[in-house]
């Protein structure tokens, strides 16, 4: 569940469908996270199949995951970030998911080969897969061409499935209207809302819960 790629307008379908009808290639990517090389299959009729984009780049460096936090990355993809937030909870949990059957293929194999055992991938549409669940952090580059009722519907339920003071990351563009979910976020989120990062046109927007204080 990310945004924009090239294969999109050459592809019968869109990557976040749930079953993609586009011929597979795979091929293998590879970037540097904390030292470490990881190693990535991916693949037409999914997201970034052609390499890790700018944008979930710019999420994964500013995931600021703690070692025992418990991660979700919501519409995973090939599983970048997921595999990402493994390598540093590694005394939590990362659960990834992914309504694109093919990418949570690639997102189960990806999780195998950088041997992320903290983490596991599970299929279906935004929250279902973990219904009733609480996370530290949800980490989420959007399907923004799914269109902003549903990018909207992501932002207005993940209070309820975070921890008390967890937080959202969300990454976009300003052609994808990431200045507007910002605001909405500010008008609406139960917490403090800031701009983590900036980079190739993209921010990385985080939106905190306050903690619940105790009555005295």
């Amino acid at each position: 569940m990310t945004a924009g790629d090239p294969d999109e307008a050459e592809a019968p379908d869109q990557y976040f469908s749930a079953r993609p009808r586009s011929p597979s290639a795979r091929s293998e990517q590879r970037f540097l996270y904390q030292g470490e090389l990881l190693a990535f299959l991916v693949d037409r009729g999914v997201f970034a199949s052609h390499g890790l984009d700018p944008g979930t780049a710019l999420l994964i460096e500013h995931l600021g995951v703690q070692p025992k936090d418990r991660v979700l990355d919501l519409g995973c993809g090939w599983g970048a970030v997921g595999v990402a937030a493994a390598r540093s909870a590694r005394q939590g949990h990362v659960v990834l998911t992914e309504v694109n059957r093919r990418a949570a293929r690639l997102a189960r194999l990806n999780v195998e080969r950088n041997h992320a055992d903290n983490a596991e991938v599970r299929v279906g549409d935004r929250f279902a897969p973990v219904a009733g669940e609480r996370f530290d952090v949800i980490a989420t580059n959007p399907p923004y061409r799914a269109g902003r009722p549903l990018i909207l519907d992501v932002l207005r339920d993940a209070p309820d499935y975070l921890t008390p003071a967890g937080r959202l990351l969300l990454v976009g563009k300003g052609t994808q209207g990431i200045r507007f979910y910002q605001e909405r976020l500010e008008a609406e989120w139960p917490g403090s809302v800031a701009v983590l990062g900036r980079g190739s046109g993209y921010r990385v927007v985080e939106a905190r819960l306050e903690p619940k204080r105790r009555k005295p």
